[in-house]
């Protein structure tokens, strides 16, 4: 049986849409293969993890029919990447022998019974399904998604908070050591939702989420919850996930309010001057001190050899002047993911959180907490 008889970008494109959370070294062999589901003309592509199942469907042509295989994803994804994208691909199945053919190259792969993939059950409890402009859910990944912990014991902060309520949307995202958090106003009344999407679930969310679709329709992500999962559909793709169960911190308490010092200036010069002082930073304490004097802000760093660097920057400030250390690696995080021109830093004294927030951009929050240096 011909499984799918097409032009290489096509058959490519949607392999890439749903081999993204493949791993290549798993305890089940079959989960590094991808369900090839063949109904009627329409041919279903599905992978899992057993956390998250992503799900797509092609017209990719061949013979009419069901018929069900898996074969590895990674390698047919190889395979097809070799080949010329306007080059008309096909996959033949015989017995447990698949081959693909794309002009004279001809390949063999070996395949796994579908019966014998673990599909997801699904929660019977989803709530009320609402949508939201993918670009706004991308934008908003994107300003908070640096700041998730990774591998942290307190796995609920692996992942990011996503409260939904009325018509505003709220990301949140933090490793305990900083805080990111960005909102945005919506034309949709949501249902009051509050869940923990877990960090490969939101990364993958950002690789696949589009900024530019044409029509309205593929625009718009819709999403659905339940106890323990959730479900997105957009672009012709549907994602369920396991949610992470647990109790968020109360971030309301963590953000600073009040602050006395204000300091805004450019985001691009305040990222390369904070480049050149990490590369003299020591591995282990990734520190820089920065001092703010009227008109002055200093930032300097320095190592176990006693190297050191030394910046200065002129700033529009004439409050007390002070010192305070932070790690580098958080602040250049968050400068490198704006995309606005101006940054403001906020302040209050030596030992308190700094506020980092978007002049042109209301939604968006960052605390950093200083470090003694």
């Amino acid at each position: 049986m011909i499984v799918f008889k097409a032009a290489q970008e096509k058959v490519l494109a949607a392999l890439q849409s749903v081999a993204g959370i493949v791993e290549r070294r798993h305890t089940l062999p079959i989960l590094a293969n991808v369900l090839l589901r063949k109904q009627g003309s329409e041919l279903e592509l599905i992978t899992s993890d057993l956390e998250i199942q992503i799900r797509t469907t092609a017209q990719l042509d061949g013979d009419e029919g069901n018929y069900a295989i898996t074969v590895g994803a990674k390698k047919l994804g190889d395979i097809l990447k070799s080949l010329p994208s306007d080059q008309i691909v096909s996959l033949t199945a015989n017995q447990t022998k698949l081959t693909l053919q794309g002009g004279k190259s001809r390949f063999t792969l070996q395949s796994l019974p579908a019966e014998d993939f673990p599909l997801v059950q699904e929660a019977a409890d989803f709530g009320p399904a609402f949508s939201v402009p993918q670009k706004t859910l991308k934008m908003l990944i994107s300003q908070v998604h640096f700041a998730m912990a990774v591998h942290d014991i307190r796995y609920y902060l692996n992942g990011i908070l996503f409260v939904a309520e009325g018509k505003t949307l709220t990301l949140v995202a933090t490793d305990g050591h900083r805080l990111a958090l960005s909102q945005a106003t919506l034309d949709v009344e949501m249902p009051k939702q509050e869940v923990i999407l877990p960090r490969k679930t939101v990364l993958e969310l950002q690789r696949l989420l589009k900024d530019d679709s044409k029509s309205e329709e593929e625009q718009l992500i819709e999403m659905r919850f339940a106890g323990n999962q959730a479900k997105f559909s957009f672009g012709g793709l549907e994602f369920v996930t396991k949610l992470v169960e647990g109790k968020f911190p109360d971030y309301n308490r963590v953000i600073p309010k009040n602050h006395k010092h204000h300091i805004t200036l450019g985001r691009t010069t305040l990222l390369a001057s904070l480049q050149r002082a990490a590369i003299l930073t020591s591995e282990k304490f990734k520190g820089v001190r920065m001092s703010f004097a009227p008109g002055v802000l200093g930032i300097a760093s320095s190592n176990a050899e006693q190297e050191e660097a030394k910046e200065e920057l002129e700033i529009d400030y004439g409050g007390d002047t002070f010192e305070i250390g932070f790690n580098v690696g958080y602040l250049m995080d968050v400068l490198a993911n704006m995309s606005q021109d101006m940054v403001t830093v906020s302040l209050q004294d030596a030992n308190s959180s700094a506020l980092i927030t978007n002049p042109e951009y209301e939604g968006f929050k960052y605390v950093v907490m200083p470090m003694r240096i």
